[in-house]
């Protein structure tokens, strides 16, 4: 948990896309709680733009996006785009779920800080997200 003078760390938690599934979803942001981080999950088939303006509006440190769908080389560089178009290039952007290994150098490229296949585990996620953030606070 943070002290009474450490920031805590904002994390949105989306959902982009079709997908319909937010099981993993739940299951991060509870993790990122219960860790002493602030999360607002935004619920199902978010668009970029929701995505980036929630950020906005809610000051957030990091976006955590979880794409199931195989839409992640769409979706992901729009995100990206935003948050320069905004302004935002000190936002981390993380992404969870079903990401082709032959994909994560695509990914990176575009700005992707950390990306969390299925099965890594959850403190993994907590700890990165923690030691990317305080660098940038």
């Amino acid at each position: 948990m943070p002290t009474s003078e450490e920031k805590r760390i904002r994390v949105i938690v989306a959902k982009p896309g079709l997908d319909g599934h937010d099981r993993g979803a739940k299951i991060i942001a509870r993790a990122l709680r219960d860790a002493g981080m602030e999360v607002i999950y935004t619920g199902l088939r978010q668009t970029p733009d929701q995505i980036v303006t929630a950020a906005l509006q809610e000051d957030a440190d990091v976006i955590g996006l979880s794409i199931l769908s195989g839409a992640h080389t769409t979706i992901v560089p729009r995100v990206v785009a935003l948050l320069k178009e905004n302004k935002m290039d000190d936002v981390l952007v993380v992404l969870g779920g079903i990401v082709p290994d032959s994909d994560i150098a695509q990914m990176k490229a575009v700005g992707v800080a950390g990306i969390f296949q299925p099965g890594t585990p959850l403190q993994t996620i907590v700890e990165f997200i923690r030691s990317h953030v305080r660098q940038r606070v």
